[in-house]
């Protein structure tokens, strides 16, 4: 133990000189010049803003360039978050098309001439990336009708960005990040008729898509959110090789395909379900985009991702039943597994708590906990343990398999049942889910069942239901069943445990957002044989 703590501090001192000598060599005039060899001109290629729609809201409140003071806008002290938005560009695309060009230009101008050598914030590869996206969408106002004296310093500017990009992009360990600087480079070898930076990022993208999609071509860190983004910087990627009149490459037509299939899924849902890193998220503007560019995916399939999902007029049922991804894609990954949502009539009555995106926050690693899903929790530890990191994103270190899964999705009966085995290496216990819906009679039923495999010292058992903020739950007075009042009708909710409390939590489901919930929480002892614990909704 002491051998391996030694080792861990010794990795990090390496990593940590690693990282200082890089910054020393970033900032130095050697590394300078080698990104400043010039091999682009000038722009032939002007990619239509209603291609990179997809990027921003349309209902944006529009910007006058004017109302923006040019000659202290860079002078400003700002917090991190307005500096990342300021400093990557994207409010250019909420400019009022009508505003100044001069004036735009001056402002560019302005950060070039403060930012014209590598500069460790401004020059992160997401703003980075995003920065140049944004430039080269908007070409028509930061450009066009220029001088050559602003083209060449534009140009310079975007030359020493993009060597440095791709420098980066080798060197990411953000698939996210990766992602974004693939587009942006393949936006310059576009726009600047560069075939070498154009292939550079194309076959960055097929490294990714290679790397970053399991079997079925979903992503791997089944992320709900992830698998959006993706669609959306393929898509965009797709249309502009079309507009360009670039042959579309066949591994990027074929992920658009599958993707497509399972952002149907989730998008069909007209809601968002809380698994995974997953926020409320309106997606109307994108699938309006989609439409408007012939885009008209379907999926048949009742499994997706890991996802299990039914779905009829009335009544959804989506749960959990995928394994913990690998720890390299694991760091915004909730140990929920079996958790569920069930909504009716386009109200959800069992929620998940969601997730706190903030990694420095503490709220981060107690939304990853089991205890803010809808599943059983044993002795106050979750089906999955994370990596105690306070400087980065916390990994998985202890991952959870699926062991069995059966779906059944007939007329009036539904049926979703799956085991994992979280809880075996320490607690000997297999956790099986079986929920039902039996939609004629307007009612679910659940049993959690634990399959004890080695005899172990006392442990408790807690299930929790988590609801939507809002949501009313009144305990009867036998303390036997709890009323709840959604939006749109009233269920209650009983149980075969003794044990049974409203609890209030906190409710993360809106980006970077807390709410105070409830939720039910039955409890009970873990027994050394096999425990079936009993619950179920019903519509009063």
């Amino acid at each position: 133990m002491y051998f391996g703590n030694s080792l861990k501090l010794i990795i990090e001192f390496l990593k940590r000189l690693t990282n200082q000598f890089r910054n020393i060599y970033l900032k130095s005039s050697y590394y300078n010049n080698k990104i400043s060899k010039l091999e682009i001109n000038n722009i032939n290629y002007q990619p239509s803003l209603n291609i990179l729609s997809c990027l921003v809201k349309y209902d944006k409140k529009k910007i006058k360039i004017e109302d923006l003071d040019k000659e202290i806008i860079w002078d400003s002290k700002l917090s991190n978050r307005h500096y990342n938005k300021l400093n990557n560009f994207y409010w250019l695309f909420s400019i009022d098309l009508k505003s100044s060009k001069n004036i735009t230009q001056s402002i560019i101008e302005r950060w070039i001439d403060k930012n014209q050598n590598y500069n460790s914030k401004s020059w992160k590869t997401d703003i980075l990336s995003k920065r140049i996206i944004s430039w080269i969408a908007n070409s028509k106002m930061v450009y066009e009708d220029s001088d050559i004296k602003y083209k060449q310093k534009f140009n310079l500017s975007i030359n020493k960005q993009i060597n440095h990009l791709i420098n980066e992009t080798r060197r990411s360990l953000s698939v996210d990040d990766g992602l974004l600087g693939c587009i942006a480079i393949t936006m310059i070898g576009l726009s600047y008729n560069n075939k070498r930076i154009l292939n550079y990022g194309l076959e960055l993208l097929k490294k990714i898509i290679l790397s970053s999609f399991d079997n079925e071509f979903f992503p791997k860190t089944r992320s709900i959110r992830q698998l959006n983004f993706y669609l959306k910087y393929f898509v965009l990627t797709r249309e502009l090789l079309k507009e360009a009149l670039i042959d579309v490459p066949d591994y990027l037509e074929e992920i658009i395909f599958y993707l497509g299939k399972s952002y149907f899924t989730f998008s069909n849902l007209n809601e968002s379900v809380l698994f995974n890193g997953n926020h409320q998220s309106d997606l109307t503007e994108f699938n309006r985009y989609l439409a408007s560019h012939k885009y008209n995916f379907k999926n048949l399939n009742k499994e997706t991702g890991g996802y299990a999902i039914l779905q009829n007029k009335n009544y959804i049922l989506a749960v959990d039943i995928g394994p913990s991804p690998s720890k390299k894609f694991s760091s915004n990954y909730q140990s929920g597994a079996l958790s569920f949502e069930f909504f009716y009539k386009g109200v959800k009555l069992v929620s998940n708590c969601g997730y706190f995106q903030d990694y420095k926050n503490k709220f981060n690693i107690i939304s990853k906990s089991t205890a803010a899903h809808s599943t059983l929790v044993v002795n106050n530890c979750s089906s999955c343990s994370f990596e105690n990191k306070s400087s980065k994103y916390n990994s998985v270190e202890n991952g959870l398999k699926i062991i069995e899964k059966n779906i059944i999705d007939g007329k009036d009966h539904w049926l979703i049942e799956a085991s994992h085995n979280g809880y075996l290496k320490n607690f000997g216990l297999i956790h099986r889910r079986v929920v039902e819906l039996f939609i004629k009679k307007n009612k679910i039923i659940g049993k959690d069942i634990l399959i004890s495999k080695k005899k172990s010292d006392s442990k408790k058992f807690d299930i929790r239901f988590h609801f939507a903020p809002g949501v009313k739950l009144t305990k009867t007075l036998l303390n036997k069943v709890i009323l709840i009042e959604i939006e749109n009708s009233g269920w209650k909710f009983s149980t075969n445990c003794k044990n049974i409390n409203i609890e209030s939590g906190i409710y993360f489901g809106n980006k970077d957002q807390t709410n105070e919930n409830q939720n039910i929480c039955i409890s009970g002892k873990v027994e050394d044989y096999n425990q079936e614990i009993k619950w179920e909704f019903e519509k009063i």
